[in-house]
């Protein structure tokens, strides 16, 4: 019997495969693999990132201070129906989950206590000097309501690029946008290929690949060319000769100057002669 024909007969002998994203994003693979070691794609499975807090009744500067020294960190969770509420979070888990970048980019799941809700990290108060996280804030979403937020761009194909392996340059004038979509949709960041750009080629907002469900928001005004930025351009590099040229010219005008003084200096004695 073909291999397609008997999938069903043989559904009791099928594991699940995961296959994590060599891109280190929240998505990986899943589909079957059957006894002849035939893995058969289904589609992507996005990873959730779960985030546990307790709930503080206690507020104030004195009470951050207190939970600080016991290694949490204040947090508060808003938005949507329900009222803030203050919450406080392992220090050492936060620091090891800041380590993943899909955390700013992912809806969270929010464990406080035993109830789950969809955050997305909104803001991070650091100190000033040691970098260590202060406070958090967390904003509630809706799955039927789209959420508005900041997404990286990620520049791909600059290894493939002949004219930058030539040694010419890829200027970055935007490294992040602000997008629109449902929580479902959001993605961990917006990929910009370069491989095809040639020296003088360039992107704009416009020429990006979004993923479905996804829109710019400075794009959806009437006026689109106004807000259509320029991402990036591959540009010849600037040569060092023009300071070079510039030193030069320096050091002519002063070997004139040098020269003029002389010459008058030789006139001057000339007159002094005539006068004697």
């Amino acid at each position: 019997m073909p291999e397609c024909a008997s999938m069903m007969t043989i559904a009791k002998e099928i594991r699940v495969k995961l296959c994590s994203s060599l891109s280190g994003r929240k998505t990986g693979n899943i589909g079957y693999t059957t006894k002849r070691g035939v893995f058969l794609f289904i589609g992507e499975l996005k990873m959730s990132i779960t985030v546990n807090a307790l709930e503080r009744k206690d507020q104030g500067k004195g009470a951050s201070r207190r939970l600080r020294k016991e290694e949490r960190v204040p947090g508060i969770v808003y938005g949507g129906t329900k009222a803030p509420q203050m919450v406080t979070l392992n220090i050492h888990e936060i620091t090891h989950l800041l380590e993943n970048e899909n955390t700013f980019t992912s809806v969270l799941d929010l464990m406080v206590d035993k109830s789950k809700e969809s955050v997305v990290l909104k803001d991070i108060q650091r100190h000033p000097a040691k970098n260590t996280v202060q406070h958090m804030d967390f904003l509630r979403v809706d799955a039927k309501h789209a959420l508005v937020t900041m997404t990286p761009l990620h520049f791909i194909g600059m290894d493939e690029n002949e004219a930058l392996r030539l040694g010419n340059m890829l200027n970055q004038f935007v490294v992040s946008v602000e997008i629109s979509c449902l929580p479902q949709d959001l993605p961990n960041g917006i990929d910009v290929d370069v491989t095809n750009l040639e020296i003088g080629d360039h992107l704009t907002l416009t020429n990006l690949v979004l993923p479905k469900g996804v829109v710019i928001t400075s794009l959806q005004h009437e006026d689109v060319e106004a807000h259509d930025q320029t991402v990036c351009s591959v540009t010849e590099p600037k040569v060092i000769v023009e300071e070079e040229e510039e030193i030069l010219e320096s050091d002519d005008s002063e070997t004139e100057g040098e020269e003029g003084e002389s010459d008058e200096g030789s006139e001057g004695s000339k007159d002094g002669d005539e006068k004697e």
